[in-house]
């Protein structure tokens, strides 16, 4: 498979850009209904770079990867299947409000066995490799580079979900779990008995209209 760089400015190198533009927007859109304030955000450097600045990073890379076809649809084929993974629950977190949402996806998970969600989940990540490997298998290096990079898109697609949410449901679990213990210190603080002064054996207490001796 030959990877060629494609001229700036011909019909292909606009065709690739404008995939590149239409994907990589399509994530954006889709992110922005879910949590338009990104608290369920789960890539940490694009909640750290915001809307502005990770919308011009983003465009950058449309403009430079569209020189090479095969990056480019692998970028594109793995933005849309996130897209499309994003625009599934966004109802769903628009509807209950973002810090709603998570503190109960939050309480599902603690209520669900740790082996049963991390089943499931590499469960549904682990069939759409397969679906990618046989697309690229069947390809071959020697074929269709667009369909060798849809093949390598879904896997990466794959390894993504896998590697984002596993790291999102980790920091989010962290702070639901640091935020209870702030919140219990003060109630345990309050509930903590004070200690009898302790009282020595056969004393008397001396009567206070006796005249002192």
């Amino acid at each position: 498979m030959t990877d060629d760089l494609v001229p700036f400015g011909s019909r292909a190198y606009a065709l690739l850009c404008l995939l590149l533009l239409f994907s990589r927007g399509m994530d954006f859109l889709s992110t922005w209904v879910a949590t338009p304030h990104m608290v369920l955000e789960g890539n940490p450097i694009a909640k750290k770079m915001g809307w502005r600045w990770g919308g011009l990073v983003n465009l950058a890379m449309c403009v430079g990867f569209a020189f090479w076809e095969t990056p480019a649809v692998v970028i594109s084929t793995t933005s849309l299947l996130v897209a499309s993974r994003n625009f599934q629950q966004a109802w769903l977190m628009r509807s209950m409000g973002e810090d709603h949402y998570r503190d109960w996806y939050i309480d599902r998970m603690l209520e669900s066995s740790l082996t049963l969600y991390l089943s499931c989940l590499f469960g549904q990540t682990a069939l759409v490799a397969v679906v990618g490997a046989g697309v690229m298998y069947f390809t071959g290096l020697d074929g269709n580079p667009v369909l060798f990079g849809i093949g390598l898109g879904i896997m990466a697609y794959a390894g993504a979900v896998t590697f984002f949410t596993l790291l999102g449901t980790w920091r989010l679990r962290r702070s639901f779990l640091h935020a209870a213990r702030r919140r219990a210190r003060p109630a345990e603080t309050a509930r903590i008995p004070v200690p009898p002064i302790p009282v020595p054996p056969f004393y008397s207490p001396p009567d206070p209209e006796s005249p002192a001796e």
